[in-house]
C-alpha cells in the first residue's frame, strides 16, 4: 500500500516544492446544455406595448440574461443526487416595424424554467464560520445547511424567432406570470404589462448555452510550486497613447473594400448572435 501524502516539503526532483492543504469547492458533477427555448411569452413595458399595438411586423431582436434563480433539492429515492431548478430572466428588445422606414424597439421580459439532476454526494455536518458581516453585530456566522452549491454559467441568448398570436388561438390559455423579483422589475425603465386581456400576445424563441455544476466545500491536498507574485506593473492614466498612435496600430480593413465572392453561414456563438439580431 503506498504511503499517504502529507502536507510539507516534497523530496523529489520535480518542480513542486511542497504540498499544502487548501479549503476550496470541489466539483462533483456538471453538465452543459444547448437549449432551443420555443415560444417564450414576451411581457412588454408600457411603452413597448404601445409600439406593439401599432406594429405591422416584428423581425428579430436582442436578448440579455439578467439573472438565474437556482434551487437545490435532494432526490428522494436516489441518494447523493439533487435536482437543480433554474429560472432564467431575460430582457428582450424586439425590432418592430410600424410602417415607417425606421424600425422601433419594444422592450420587455421573458422567463424560462429549466431543471436538471446532478450528483452532489452527501454531507451531514452543520457549517459555521466567523465571516464578518458589514453593519452587523460581531457574532459567529449563521449555520448553513450541507446541501451542495449549484453554479450556473450562461451567456446572453440568441433571438432565433418571434411570433404574434391572437388571443383566440391555441396560446390563449397560457399561464401568465404575475410576480417577479423586485430587483428584476427595477431594471426596466417602466412597469411591465402582464394583462391577459390584450388582443395579441407575443412569443420569442431563444437559443441558450449554459453550464451547470454542483460543488461542495472541502479540503484538498495539492502540490505548490511557488507563490503567485505579480509580474506586470500597474499602469496609470498618465501614459495613454494619443488617438493617432492608437489608429496606427489598427490593421487596414482590406475585406471591407473587397467583398467576398461567397457568403458563409455563421458557425460560432458570436457570429450567430450578430446574424440573428440583424435578420
Amino acid at each position: 500500500m503506498p504511503n499517504k501524502a502529507m502536507p510539507g516539503p516534497i523530496d523529489s526532483a520535480g518542480s513542486a516544492c511542497e504540498s499544502v492543504c487548501i479549503h476550496t469547492r470541489k466539483i462533483f458533477d456538471s453538465c452543459r446544455d444547448k437549449d432551443c427555448v420555443e415560444d417564450l411569452r414576451f411581457y412588454p413595458t408600457l411603452c413597448g406595448q404601445e409600439v406593439l399595438n401599432t406594429s405591422q411586423s416584428i423581425k428579430g431582436g436582442t436578448a440579455e440574461l439578467l439573472y438565474v434563480y437556482t434551487d437545490v433539492e435532494p432526490v428522494t429515492f436516489n441518494r447523493g443526487f439533487y435536482t437543480i431548478d433554474m429560472r432564467f430572466f431575460y430582457r428582450v428588445i424586439l425590432q418592430v416595424y410600424t410602417g415607417s422606414p425606421r424600425c422601433a424597439e419594444a422592450e420587455g421580459l421573458c422567463v424560462f424554467d429549466k431543471r436538471c439532476i446532478l450528483f452532489g454526494s452527501e454531507g451531514n455536518a452543520k457549517i459555521f464560520s466567523s465571516d464578518t458581516i458589514i453593519d452587523d453585530m460581531d457574532i459567529p456566522g449563521r449555520v448553513r445547511s450541507n446541501l451542495p452549491i449549484a453554479v450556473v454559467e450562461a451567456v446572453d441568448p440568441i433571438v432565433l424567432d418571434t411570433k404574434v398570436v391572437d388571443c383566440c388561438q391555441k396560446h390563449c390559455c397560457d399561464c401568465c406570470i404575475t410576480e417577479i423579483p423586485p430587483f428584476i422589475a427595477q431594471i426596466f425603465p417602466e412597469e411591465l404589462v402582464f394583462n391577459d386581456a390584450c388582443p395579441r400576445r407575443y412569443y420569442v424563441t431563444l437559443g441558450q448555452f449554459s453550464l451547470v455544476r454542483l460543488e461542495r466545500e472541502t479540503q484538498l491536498l495539492i502540490p505548490v510550486y511557488d507563490y503567485c507574485i505579480p509580474q506586470s506593473e500597474c499602469t496609470g492614466g498618465g501614459d495613454q497613447e494619443s488617438p493617432c498612435d492608437l489608429f496606427r496600430n489598427v490593421n487596414f480593413p482590406i475585406s471591407e473594400f473587397f467583398p467576398p465572392n461567397t457568403m458563409e453561414m455563421p458557425k460560432d456563438y458570436v457570429s450567430t448572435r450578430n446574424y440573428c439580431s440583424t435578420h
